[in-house]
C-alpha cells in the first residue's frame, strides 16, 4: 500500500514539473510534454546493420543527437530518465537478461560512467530482469583513416570474457545508445555466442546513417 502511495505521489510531482525539453509546458510521458515528444524523431522499428536486426527507438536526428551527446559526453544526467523512457516505449521479445554495451576503463575513468548501463539498469527494471556484464572492453581508440575491415577486426579484439562465471543465459538483449555500422553489437554478439547465448537482441536509442 505504501509503495503504491510512493508511485502515485511520485506521478503527480511528474505532471506538475515542466517539459525537460521546452521547460515551459508539464511533462506528459517520459519528462517530456505532448509537443516535444511528438517531434522526437521517431522510428519504433528495427534496423539492420551487420546482418542482425537492431530495435531503434528513434532516427539519430535533432533534437535527439544533440541530447544523446550532452548526456554521453557532457554528463547531463537528467535526461536520463526521458532517454530511458524511450526505450520502455518499445515492445521487446522475451529475454532472460539486459547486457549493456560495455566501454573501456579508460574511457570510464574520464566520462565517469557508461550511459549505456544507466539506460539498462532503468530498462532492467521496467522488465524485471537482471542485468548481465560477462564481456570486458579493452582500451577504446580512434578508427579514422581505417578501412571497413580493418574497423571490424579492430573492434572485434576489443572485447574479452571477464571472469569465469557461473550465471549463463540463452536469451539476451543487448542495450546501446546509438548504432552506426552496428560493429560493436556485432563483436559484442559473438562473444556472447561464445558464451552459450543463442538468440542474441538489441535495442538502441538511436539509428545514425
Amino acid at each position: 500500500m505504501l509503495q503504491l502511495i510512493h508511485q502515485l505521489a511520485r506521478s503527480r510531482i511528474q505532471e506538475l514539473s515542466p517539459c525537460s525539453l521546452c521547460g515551459i509546458m508539464q511533462q506528459h510521458k517520459h519528462s517530456l510534454c505532448l509537443d516535444c515528444y511528438n517531434s522526437l524523431p521517431w522510428l519504433k522499428t528495427q534496423v539492420l546493420r551487420q546482418e542482425m536486426h537492431i530495435l531503434t527507438a528513434c532516427h539519430y536526428a535533432y533534437p535527439l543527437d544533440k541530447i544523446i551527446q550532452q548526456f554521453k559526453y557532457e554528463q547531463q544526467l537528467h535526461y536520463q530518465p526521458m532517454l530511458s523512457g524511450l526505450l520502455k516505449s518499445l515492445k521487446y521479445p522475451k529475454v532472460q537478461a539486459i547486457v549493456p554495451m560495455p566501454i573501456s576503463t579508460e574511457r570510464l575513468t574520464h566520462r565517469g560512467y557508461n550511459q549505456s548501463l544507466l539506460l539498462a539498469k532503468d530498462l532492467a527494471k521496467h522488465l524485471k530482469l537482471p542485468i548481465w556484464q560477462p564481456i570486458q572492453r579493452l582500451k577504446q581508440h580512434s578508427q579514422k583513416g581505417l578501412s571497413r575491415l580493418e574497423r571490424l577486426e579492430d573492434i572485434q579484439h576489443q572485447f574479452i570474457h571477464a571472469e569465469p562465471t557461473q550465471i549463463r543465459y540463452r536469451k539476451v538483449l543487448i542495450v546501446d545508445d546509438v548504432v552506426t555500422t552496428g560493429s560493436s553489437i556485432q563483436a559484442l554478439k559473438q562473444c556472447l555466442e561464445q558464451l552459450g547465448c543463442q538468440q542474441i537482441h538489441a535495442v538502441c536509442l538511436a539509428s545514425a546513417k
